[in-house]
């Protein structure tokens, strides 16, 4: 056991020092800075579009008078429910013939007008892309209707007490699921990020025949869990800078900084602390299983060959998952909990929505004892297939061996 352990510490300390220590660490750290930007730039892009062509735009042909009785009406309205679901209006004055108006404002390439209003309440009219009854022309006959009804029953309207209650039961259940979504996502996609490069990294001690000599003076098992150990701990080191690192933003830009994010039940401190665990499991259990896969691989283009359905693998137990989002103890949700490799992201949603500490206790030692498992198999079956050792046995026989 001594000699194991000493085997592979040697193992780790090697692998952690040529990533830590080389000058592509701080490109690798600065790596989730590249797609945050993208993200925030093709966002802020698709939010103006879609309010450029989303939001419909309705001619309004009257007097200046009703005009802007109207326009009252739209302000109130779009007060009450938000400025993008309330259709947009623009004035124009009636001239002698308005049908041929109405046709040119339909035609204009200038305002992208979906329907022309004419009329005033006692014989309106909407013509354009509308039917009776859709959104548009329910908003165009409430507004109407309030404006004609502003200078008589305005001033009837009750003030409205209002109280501010700082935390409901409805609240704290919606800010508690958007914690696990978020939580569960960074999970993921870090995972994802940093799991997949371990399918690589037997490539080059196979291909200058290192790994053999690595083999014949180690346990194959302690070469296994020195590799997984210093990428663990190089991620780790990365997921603090990037922890840290975001919560000096959040405290730079955010009124109040990080006290005003809404808690986990479980609070800040343990849900950041079985946050890192959950990573360290995650990675495990993932890089486990792909340096597993990448130790069949000789070339790089192999690699690339298995990183596509290990992806695609990875997607669909975040998707198994998701679903103890908000239902830790739903049959979904415990399946979840239950299967070693969705296992972390299902436990770190019940995290943020129940208070109990030991069911992460026994999921810890679940998701370890799995970690064990699949580095023995593993290291097995690379000593089978890779260096050709032990009696030869056809494949289908291979788990007896």
């Amino acid at each position: 056991m001594t000699r194991f352990l000493r085997s592979s510490f040697v193992i780790a300390r090697r692998d952690f020092g040529a990533t830590v220590l080389s000058k592509a660490f701080i490109f690798f750290l600065l790596g989730p800075l590249f797609p945050l930007l993208l993200g925030g730039l093709f966002g802020s892009i698709s939010s103006r579009v879609a309010t450029q062509t989303e939001q419909p735009v309705v001619a309004v042909v009257m007097s200046q008078g009703q005009f802007e009785a109207l326009w009252r009406a739209r302000q109130r309205l779009a007060a009450a429910v938000g400025e993008g679901n309330v259709v947009q209006l623009v004035g124009y004055a009636p001239q002698a013939n308005n049908d041929a108006l109405v046709k040119r404002l339909l035609r204009s390439r200038t305002v992208p007008v979906q329907a022309v209003l004419t009329g005033w309440f006692g014989d309106p009219r909407l013509v354009g892309e509308v039917r009776e009854g859709d959104e548009i022309s329910r908003q165009v006959a409430y507004l109407l209707h309030r404006a004609v009804l502003h200078d008589v029953d305005d001033h009837l309207s009750p003030t409205l007490d209002v109280q501010l209650t700082r935390q409901t039961r409805a609240s704290m259940l919606r800010d508690r699921a958007l914690t696990a979504q978020i939580g569960q996502t960074l999970l993921f996609f870090l995972t994802l990020m940093l799991s997949t490069m371990v399918l690589s990294q037997l490539i080059e001690e196979k291909s200058n025949k290192v790994i053999e000599i690595i083999a014949a003076a180690i346990p194959i098992d302690a070469m296994f869990v020195g590799k997984l150990f210093a990428m663990l701990a190089a991620s780790v080191l990365a997921l603090i800078v990037w922890i840290s690192a975001g919560a000096l933003l959040i405290q730079m830009i955010k009124t109040g900084g990080v006290q005003t994010l809404p808690p986990p039940a479980i609070g800040w401190a343990a849900f950041l602390a079985l946050g890192v665990v959950y990573f360290g499991m995650n990675y495990l259990l993932f890089g486990a299983v792909f340096l597993m896969i990448g130790a069949q691989a000789s070339t790089a283009r192999e690699v690339q060959t298995m990183s596509l359905p290990a992806t695609f693998a990875q997607v669909l137990l975040f998707g198994l998952a998701s679903t103890a989002v908000g239902a830790p103890d739903s049959a979904n949700g415990l399946a979840a909990a239950i299967f070693p490799l969705s296992s972390p992201m299902a436990m770190l949603a019940r995290a943020a929505d129940q208070a109990e500490l030991w069911p992460h206790l026994a999921a810890i030692l679940w998701q370890a004892l799995w970690v064990a498992l699949i580095v023995r198999v593993g290291a097995q079956l690379f000593r089978k297939t890779v260096l050709k050792s032990g009696p030869r046995r056809p494949w289908w026989k291979l788990s007896r061996a």
